[in-house]
């Protein structure tokens, strides 16, 4: 009989006999962890499995990958593990020890003011990414993050420079247009006992712009964007441009308002007055810009007035 025990960061625990695989390299709290068994001695077919989870056994069957229940953050649990083959029998025992740690990624990217979402990742842009870890002993009682070594990883690369103690935060450029950029992190107390981790995938999305109405007694209507056509009802109207996911890295967006293909407008508002005594029609377009080549457009089809001869121009 070979015996085996490991805490946190499983990866694999061998014997002379078998070997256990636990996935996910960092199991979390209240999930399950998958056990996975190879062997170069043991012929599987024909073999029986026997899996006990603290004390009581959760299954007797053929070797296949088997999910073992896991409980709070800090709490271990004990895997008792025999293969028979042949009529030998192999045993092995670890711990399974659930940390909570969590990856958010904030893009450093345009929203509109009060917006209650978060900007996608932004193309040509940045993210940053923080570790939340909520490391605990066996006891329950948690560790200060700010005492926690951060290990992170991005692409498979190790980043040292800002790995270490207290290091909760990374900044990482964004994937290019239709790629994806893993970032990964492992977290452990000083002692090395207690050891977490999280990865995400980030993917990068194109920039957009949103014209909005406003309304000068409620404000920007940010309830309803417009799209297609726009009457003016008054003797003025102000529109509003709100950018989202643009990097915003080096500053904000620069806008561009169009009437009639005409530039009439830069910044991020117009206010379009009809004159004259007629009806008509007109073409507003805006431009969104950030850099050389990041661009997003909104256009909207604009009707005034009730007779015909008009002039139209935007402030």
């Amino acid at each position: 009989a070979v015996s085996a025990q490991a805490l946190g960061d499983l990866g694999s625990i061998s014997g002379s006999a078998f070997t256990v695989s636990v996935s996910p390299q960092y199991p979390a709290p209240g999930n399950q962890a998958t056990l996975s068994f190879l062997s170069s001695s043991i012929n599987f077919t024909g073999a029986t499995l026997s899996v006990a989870v603290a004390g009581k056994q959760i299954y007797k069957g053929n070797v296949q990958p088997l999910a073992i229940p896991l409980g709070k953050a800090g709490s271990i649990t004990t895997v008792n593990v025999t293969i028979s083959s042949g009529g030998a029998s192999y045993s092995q025992t670890l711990s399974i020890q659930p940390q909570d740690v969590a990856l958010i990624a904030e893009p450093v990217a345009s929203a509109p003011p009060l917006y209650p979402g978060k900007p996608s990742v932004p193309l040509e842009g940045s993210v940053r990414i923080v570790a939340v870890a909520n490391l605990r002993s066996t006891s329950g009682s948690a560790q200060n993050p700010n005492a926690l070594s951060y290990a992170w990883t991005v692409d498979g690369a190790e980043i040292a420079n800002v790995s270490g103690i207290g290091k909760s935060a990374i900044m990482v450029a964004s994937p290019l247009q239709y790629r994806s950029r893993d970032v990964s992190v492992s977290v452990a107390s000083a002692d090395g006992a207690l050891v977490g981790g999280a990865s995400l995938s980030l993917s990068a999305f194109e920039p957009t712009v949103r014209i909005y109405e406003n309304d000068p007694l409620l404000s920007i209507r940010y309830e309803r964007a417009l799209s297609g056509g726009y009457a003016l009802r008054g003797a003025e109207a102000t529109l509003y441009a709100a950018s989202f996911s643009f990097p915003t890295t080096s500053g904000a967006p620069f806008f561009e308002w169009f009437l009639n293909g005409v530039q009439a407008q830069t910044g991020n508002s117009i206010t379009l007055r009809p004159t004259g005594s007629g009806e008509g029609r007109a073409s507003l377009s805006l431009v969104a810009s950030s850099g050389e080549y990041l661009k997003a457009t909104a256009n909207l089809s604009l009707s005034f007035g009730a007779v015909k001869g008009f002039s139209f121009f935007g402030i």
